[in-house]
């Protein structure tokens, strides 16, 4: 994973909200609306300011290894994906050592639910909902498209439509945690237990299967190896049920600024995005 203090990269981020903040906005922002009392959890809707129609939703979740990160750190992207007539919901979720990973995906599928219930109020299409994480964030994001066990403990279908993985991390988390002798692999330990069992059952690369939401990935051309590799490994396995599916190199780029790149409305990436979510 990334070697750039999070204290860093908290500071690039507040860097650019605070610019941000000069811009002109079209955007409608409804702040911290709870979507899980008893965890204290709540998310950010990002709406288009003009917005006649239902709008598709794409819903991000952030990275920070599962351990650190918050959602105020990510309002340049709500902002951007609503200027681009996308609803967007930045969510919050418990980090490690509150919960586990299976704490974190049951998190996410409750702010989907939430979404789910409640798109009507901000002009939401329920029947568009995309889901997108970077880093860690990318890889739950993947873990609760591909795995409905999460929505049918809140009795609901999965209403994912399609998955957006930006530099995502923890694809296959068996292999790697089988193979690597990184000082950092504690923290991923406590996350997936020690229980290789688990580190196979909470890889996304395992759930592809057929009839599964579509799948878009991003990685960096100078990101980490590992993310390479397993964004790598996943896109082949993905091709043998989504032949059409698309995994993008962004020449240049590693893995934090992966995520930042979309602070540049004019950003390709955006784009893609678009082209992904618009058919």
């Amino acid at each position: 994973m990334s070697n750039v203090p999070f204290k860093f990269i908290v500071l690039i981020a507040y860097f650019l909200l605070m610019i941000s903040g000069c811009s002109v906005k079209r955007v409608n922002k409804f702040s911290d609306q709870i979507f899980d009392s008893a965890h204290d959890l709540k998310l950010d809707v990002y709406t288009p300011r003009k917005s006649e129609t239902p709008k598709k939703i794409l819903v991000f979740i952030h990275g920070g290894n599962w351990v650190q990160g918050k959602k105020s750190l990510y309002r340049f992207f709500g902002n951007g994906i609503a200027r681009k007539n996308i609803a967007c919901v930045v969510i919050s979720y418990r980090l490690s050592p509150k919960t586990d990973i299976v704490g974190m995906a049951d998190d996410v599928a409750m702010a989907v639910k939430w979404i789910k219930e409640n798109a009507l109020n901000f002009n939401g299409d329920t029947n568009n909902i995309f889901i997108s994480g970077h880093s860690a964030g990318g890889h739950l994001a993947a873990m609760v498209a591909l795995d409905d066990h999460y929505f049918e403990k809140l009795k609901m279908k999965n209403p994912i439509k399609g998955a957006v993985l930006i530099d995502a991390f923890g694809l296959d988390m068996y292999n790697y945690l089988r193979h690597s002798n990184n000082k950092r692999d504690t923290i991923y330990r406590r996350v997936f237990t020690d229980d290789s069992v688990n580190w196979k059952k909470y890889s996304p690369v395992y759930h592809l299967a057929k009839n599964k939401p579509k799948f878009i990935q991003f990685v960096g051309g100078k990101t980490n190896e590992i993310i390479k590799e397993m964004n790598a490994a996943f896109y082949d396995e993905l091709q043998k049920y989504q032949p059409d599916a698309h995994l993008i190199i962004v020449k240049g780029k590693r893995h934090v600024p992966m995520i930042f790149q979309f602070y540049n409305p004019w950003v390709k990436s955006y784009e893609d995005i678009l082209n992904f979510i618009k058919p």
